[in-house]
């Protein structure tokens, strides 16, 4: 065992026993490939798959249909929508709020004539940026989770309702694999440091306590030196007796009253 794994370990003993809660987001899917196949190998960890409508592929649903798999909706066609100066969104204030709803309400559709009740109601925005009045209004949008990426701090993790309507659950991610400059793995020390990292603040009160810590992984941006992390850190995990990895279903039913088909 290498010093950072030993790190981990010594993280996971201050945790009582299935309180070191994770969940684990995979981004970007459209259809059945070998990247996909491999990742849905590495363990038996429930997956929340974040699957972009348009672009989907009629045998996806079939080859997720007896898989521990929960279908998350990637906004709609992940496309960039800002200007060439701004950060990359599809979700973002460059288009009139109308047609992103629209195309949301589209994508939503999509994935519930494909999946059934695989398909949850979250929304993981592309590049996980959404803009603030769009928030406001997921909840009269049929939606109960939202899910972006980065810690949120020692609050309720509730967004408030608008206008009446029942409020957003948000659980984000917290430990993107993938080095986006060198699109490779981004190192065995850096993953630990973001792991150990969020369960501290979470049991030091730095830190939303009940918001698992998310692992992000994207199968198609992915080499051996990320796919070999991520099953050694699942079989890890799974062998703690701290470690309780729960599912996207699981834990966006809770608190929101989506009740889970």
């Amino acid at each position: 065992m290498t010093e950072m794994w030993r790190r981990l370990a010594r993280e996971l003993d201050h945790w009582a026993p299935g309180q070191a809660t994770f969940w684990w987001r995979d981004d970007d899917a459209v259809e059945v490939t070998p990247a996909l196949e491999r990742l849905l190998g590495l363990g038996p960890q429930p997956l929340g798959l974040a699957v972009i409508p348009a672009g989907m592929r009629p045998d996806l649903a079939a080859f997720l249909a007896a898989r521990s798999v929960d279908v998350l909706q990637h906004g709609y066609a992940h496309r960039n929508h800002e200007p060439p100066e701004a950060k990359k969104a599809e979700l973002g204030g460059a288009r009139p709020l109308a047609l992103v709803r629209e195309e949301l309400a589209r994508g939503a559709e999509l994935l519930a004539a494909a999946f059934g009740s695989k398909a949850l109601p979250v929304l993981v925005p592309p590049w996980n940026r959404i803009a603030n009045p769009l928030i406001d209004l997921l909840g009269a949008e049929g939606y109960r989770g939202l899910s972006t990426y980065g810690p949120q701090p020692p609050a309720p993790t509730v967004s408030p309702p608008a206008s009446g309507q029942r409020g957003i659950l948000r659980v984000n991610t917290h430990v993107d694999i993938v080095d986006w400059r060198a699109r490779g793995f981004i190192g065995l020390d850096t993953a630990i440091d973001r792991i150990v990292g969020h369960l501290a603040a979470r049991r030091q009160g730095r830190a939303a306590a009940d918001e698992p810590t998310g692992l992000l992984t994207h199968h198609l941006a992915m080499g051996d030196a990320a796919f070999d992390f991520t099953a050694e850190f699942l079989a890890r995990t799974a062998e703690h007796p701290a470690v309780q990895w729960r599912s996207a279903r699981d834990i966006f039913a809770r608190g929101t009253g989506f009740a889970a088909a």
